[in-house]
């Protein structure tokens, strides 16, 4: 039996959870899906502009398993810029903690889609 996935911590779930190309109906756009653990390395790492390791450790994951993270979402985000495809943001198997919290424990926990990796 394989071993269950941990937890990703997050500092909270998206606002904005739907991206398209301006232009092009929805019925006609294909979509990539970002889980919100993978939102949340972009946003470390990206946006924040924090070194790898930082990141895994707000994260509460470690360094191999935030690179895959970060390399799956850049991957998913490179294919709907270049192909011109819809980002929508949900699933995943992480945990949200407060801003005042600082990765100290959950106030919500959600579990969705999962890729199993650890």
């Amino acid at each position: 039996m394989p071993r269950p996935p941990k937890w990703r911590w997050v500092r909270s779930e998206p606002n904005v959870t739907y991206f398209k190309p301006v232009g092009i109906p929805l019925s006609m756009l294909e979509e990539v899906i970002l889980t919100v653990e993978e939102l949340e390395a972009i946003r470390l790492k990206d946006l924040e502009g924090l070194e790898q390791e930082e990141c895994a450790d707000m994260m509460k994951v470690s360094r191999p398993t935030f690179f895959r993270i970060i390399t799956s979402a850049r991957q998913k985000i490179a294919d709907a810029l270049v192909n011109g495809k819809a980002i929508r943001v949900e699933g995943g198997n992480y945990k949200v903690y407060g801003e005042d919290m600082r990765g100290h424990g959950g106030m919500r926990h959600r579990h969705g889609w999962c890729d199993g990796e650890d």
